[in-house]
């Protein structure tokens, strides 16, 4: 079997290897450090020795690609609206420039020589603004990106070489047909589906599995052993004590 893990984005210039046995993301930041798909949230994660932070990418009303997982800012900010009823100045106003931007959230990464940004897309209308940001920014070589089969098949339509993650809710692989129009380097898998069948399954197809998001010590010590290639995780500082350096 071809070992992977350690070429990402074949032919990505400047993007540095993980030198770990597996790539440690912190989901959405580090969020029992700070709020959430937050700069705070990010920086906390790649202080503590993360490789890659999960972030999830929405539209405001203009158009502007910003952190958000949920469709409202009910649940962190205390304001009843959907997000895509908002512009961004309003946004700024209703969280007290809580929630940042992708532009921002790309420059945090580039503090960090080697880190990278996994951008989940719940949202498949965001494809084409998020992908634009990315290419502006220059940082197609530290982002890749994770969703639906629908998302991801819009990522491809976008950018042919765009390294991406299908999220995987089902105990068994996706479909050959599925694969094969998305073309992922990763099967993105919720963590208690997995098997170390499931995983030698994946890798003897030439694809990298992705874990999310076991939050204890006996989950990942469970996956690690099963032989992921990654683990997102909202307790990054937990997932490196296990983790040889």
């Amino acid at each position: 079997m071809t070992d992977h893990r350690h070429s990402p984005r074949d032919g990505a210039a400047g993007w540095l290897p993980n030198r770990r046995p597996c790539t440690a993301v912190g989901h959405r930041g580090f969020p029992y450090r700070a709020v959430e798909n937050t700069l705070p949230s990010l920086r906390a994660a790649l202080a503590a020795g993360a490789d890659s932070v999960e972030v999830d990418v929405r539209l405001t009303r203009d158009g502007v690609p910003v952190l958000l997982h949920d469709r409202t800012l009910r649940r962190l900010w205390g304001r009843d609206r959907p997000l895509s009823a908002v512009r961004l100045a309003e946004l700024r106003e209703l969280t007290g420039c809580g929630v940042p931007t992708l532009r921002a959230a790309l420059s945090a990464v580039r503090e960090s020589p080697t880190a990278r940004l996994l951008v989940d897309l719940p949202d498949e209308s965001a494809v084409r603004r998020t992908l634009g940001e990315v290419r502006d920014a220059g940082a197609a070589d530290r982002v890749y990106y994770c969703g639906a089969g629908t998302a991801l098949l819009a990522v491809r339509a976008q950018d042919p070489a765009a390294e991406t993650a299908i999220t995987w809710t089902r105990g068994v692989p996706p479909p050959p047909a599925l694969l094969a129009a998305v073309r992922p380097r990763w099967v993105n898998y919720r963590f208690g589906l997995l098997s170390s069948s499931l995983v030698e399954r994946a890798h003897a197809d030439g694809l990298l599995v992705s874990a999310w998001t076991p939050d204890t010590r006996y989950a990942m010590s469970r996956l690690l052993r099963q032989g992921v290639d990654s683990v997102t995780t909202n307790r990054i500082d937990c997932l490196l004590r296990l983790l040889p350096r």
